[in-house]
């Protein structure tokens, strides 16, 4: 944000806008507000605070002669998709070079909007389809005087439930994971955004630690007294976690019933865990690790108190998360190209990381314990179609400007991810775009006789050293156990790289 002579537009001279202006008058330092456009008629002509309000939008940009420090933000957080589309077209025809917006949800929160909570527009807030609007102020009191622990809350659904959940009347937020720098970044964004008056006052309190360290794990929800717990951290890269098998398992299983067992044995009163349409039918290791996490979850809902409710949240790809594919070909056409495509085929269930986030939250709220829930992901997008939107965000143009290269299928991948199996039957509840889904759970003894066989193969075990980190073992009870990933390895073998692969994994311990 440029400072001291940048003049900036708002876009919406409604409460949002006024909000704005307000915080920048106030403070002075990045500059000053040039005019308000609007569409309204009965505010077009008047002035707000001393600001003219200018339109309509779409006309008076046409005439507006843009300095290079100028700005223009978009504070219209009820918008259509649609309509923000067409604001962005306008504002980069009229020369802004800077265009930054309102996202919906700091209005969704508290009814407030400030200035430090704007950032540059990006795809997500052109792509896709319009956010369903959830009134997380309401849906948040359950929360309110509560201590809600987030793992992986420097990771990208974690980070923003953080967000979202200052202005839930939480007591204490306690941000928990094993990456210091990016539980360093969440921790100082939101100490910035509380004194700039964003949400309630909660005390946040940052933990560095490892899921998979039992006893500290332990020690961790013993001490903070957390009432409700969102469970996020997972290893999630399928290619990755192909390669490192173990680690899959041993991070995501593992680490998800260190943590169950702890929040069974000190309380905690609600306990929800991210899962992901990998978990539906999985053909790689990590699909497997997030089924089995759904069903742990579900294992420790029969032993909990009575009005405790522990759950999980199944949905499929989120745009913008780290290490996705919208900041992927972002980085490729930035570097002029080829965009990678691994097939024309491929296609993906997407949803902004704001409306999963809030949907998570609400359904934490209303959900019941020992119940699966779905995130209704509207209809599926072909990743071909969406890099071709990315590149035409960018100013250019797809198979000119830029190539897009088709590249083939990575290990543990499929061209449809489905978001549930037949036997689930999904069915609406009162709030919309949230699923319930019939369970299918392991019985107990099955369960812990699959963790029995894989642990020793996780953690080094007195008298079967020959166990561990063997990835071909860990494979094999996988196929026995899970007949999708047995019948996916059965058909990939047949290419020789697979071939080759399984032959060598005894060879590499990671």
């Amino acid at each position: 944000m440029q400072k001291n002579d940048a003049r900036f537009y708002i876009i919406g001279a409604g409460f949002a806008g006024q909000m704005i202006a307000q915080d920048i008058k106030r403070k002075k330092v990045f500059g000053s507000v040039a005019a308000f456009l609007d569409d309204d008629k009965k505010r077009i002509g008047t002035q707000i605070d001393g600001i003219p309000v200018l339109g309509p939008i779409d006309d008076t940009t046409k005439f507006l002669r843009c300095a290079r420090n100028d700005e223009a933000i978009i504070a219209m957080p009820s918008a259509p998709v649609e309509r923000i589309r067409d604001l962005y077209e306008v504002l980069k025809a009229s020369g802004f070079i800077t265009i930054r917006i309102l996202p919906s949800v700091s209005q969704i929160v508290d009814g407030n909007a400030h200035l430090v909570q704007t950032r540059e527009i990006d795809p997500l807030d052109i792509l896709g389809r319009t956010p369903v609007t959830v009134p997380l102020h309401e849906s948040l009191k359950y929360l309110r005087g509560k201590r809600v622990l987030i793992t992986g809350a420097g990771g990208s659904i974690g980070s923003e439930l953080a967000r979202q959940l200052l202005s839930g009347g939480a007591e204490r937020l306690y941000l928990f994971g094993h990456g210091e720098n990016s539980i360093v970044s969440i921790y100082r964004e939101l100490i910035v955004l509380q004194n700039e008056g964003v949400g309630e006052k909660a005390t946040v309190v940052p933990i560095i630690g490892d899921m998979k360290d039992r006893q500290y794990v332990d020690y961790i929800i013993e001490q903070t007294h957390a009432d409700v717990i969102f469970h996020c951290a997972a290893y999630k890269h399928v290619p990755m976690m192909e390669e490192n098998p173990v680690a899959s398992i041993e991070n995501n299983v593992f680490g998800t019933k260190n943590l169950l067992d702890a929040s069974l044995k000190h309380g905690v009163h609600r306990f929800v865990l991210i899962s992901t349409d990998k978990a539906v039918e999985p053909v790689s290791v990590y699909g497997v690790s997030k089924m089995l996490c759904e069903k742990l979850v579900l294992d420790a809902a029969k032993l909990t108190k009575e009005k405790n409710a522990f759950m999980f949240v199944r949905f499929g790809n989120v745009l913008g998360s780290r290490g996705s594919i919208l900041p992927l070909f972002m980085n490729q056409i930035k570097n002029g190209g080829p965009v990678t495509v691994t097939d024309p085929g491929m296609e993906r269930f997407f949803m902004t990381i704001p409306e999963a986030c809030s949907l998570v939250l609400e359904a934490g709220g209303v959900g019941r314990n020992g119940k699966s829930y779905l995130l209704d992901m509207g209809e599926p997008v072909k990743i071909i179609d969406l890099a071709e939107q990315i590149i035409k965000f960018s100013g250019l143009e797809p198979h000119k400007d830029i190539e897009i290269k088709i590249i083939g299928a990575r290990e543990g991948e499929r061209l449809e991810e489905p978001l549930w199996l037949a036997e689930e039957n999904p069915t609406k509840t009162n709030y919309e775009k949230i699923l319930e889904l019939k369970n299918l759970e392991m019985e107990h003894d099955e369960l812990e006789e699959l963790l029995d066989a894989l642990y020793p193969i996780c953690f080094y075990t007195s008298g079967e050293k020959m166990k561990f980190r063997n990835k071909s073992l860990l494979i094999s009870i996988l196929r026995k156990n899970v007949s999708s990933l047995d019948e996916y390895y059965s058909k990939a073998a047949t290419t020789e790289h697979l071939i080759d692969r399984e032959t060598n994994l005894t060879k590499v311990t990671l």
